[in-house]
């Protein structure tokens, strides 16, 4: 029997059928619901395996690209996501659903602030990077992950903690490389949003 997968869909989301075709492909069963679906019908996430915030432009970026949806996350949500997260089901944020999680405080967890704020440049970047997983970050997303070529799309990219925090080196998931592996050290284009020490993706303390 396929596991139902929850797909939150916000005004502005528009990579939600992207991601029911590649849970469809591995053979789960995607279930796209609207936030105001949720709102209204009060439906436990627990009846769900897995959570997926997807990408798009959730509310237009107003306030900034997943501010919005954080704070309906925190608002309407934060319970029933707080229980998920503790039960140990797989949460993925993807993109602007990424830029949601950390903005809600969900990521990096363990009391470490952090934010995704405009690309070092200063303009929006639609581009194609090459990402190298973490061997040191024991999560499943990324077991026996090779390096992958990929295409990013975002203002508001660039990952930064507050001055003299570091984030753990086993929560970074994802960096941007060269072409060739090596690390990107930071430039352009190859890192494309100046996150410093390129990082382009995170999980929380359990993977």
């Amino acid at each position: 029997m396929a596991l139902p997968i929850l797909i939150l869909h916000a005004p502005g989301t528009n990579r939600d059928g992207d991601a029911a075709h590649a849970i469809s492909l591995a053979g789960g069963e995607p279930v796209i619901c609207p936030l105001t679906t949720l709102k209204a019908e009060k439906t436990p996430w627990t009846n769900f395996a897995m959570l997926v915030l997807p990408g798009g432009f959730s509310y237009g970026d107003a306030l900034g690209a997943g501010r919005l949806l954080a704070l309906d996350l925190q608002t309407w949500f934060s319970d029933q996501l707080q229980e998920f997260v503790l039960s140990g089901r797989p949460v993925i944020g993807i993109c602007n659903g990424f830029q949601a999680l950390v903005k809600a405080g969900v990521l990096p967890g363990d009391g470490i602030t952090a934010t995704l704020t405009f690309n070092a440049n200063g303009q929006f970047e639609c581009r194609w990077v090459t990402l190298c997983p973490n061997p040191q970050n024991p999560s499943p997303w990324l077991e026996d992950l090779p390096p992958l070529t990929c295409p990013v799309a975002h203002g508001e990219g660039r990952f930064l903690t507050p001055e003299g925090t570091a984030l753990p080196p086993q929560q970074i998931a994802l960096t941007y490389v060269l072409p060739d592996g090596s690390p990107a050290g930071e430039t352009y284009p190859a890192n494309p949003n100046g996150s410093p020490g390129d990082v382009a993706g995170i999980t929380n303390p359990a993977g």
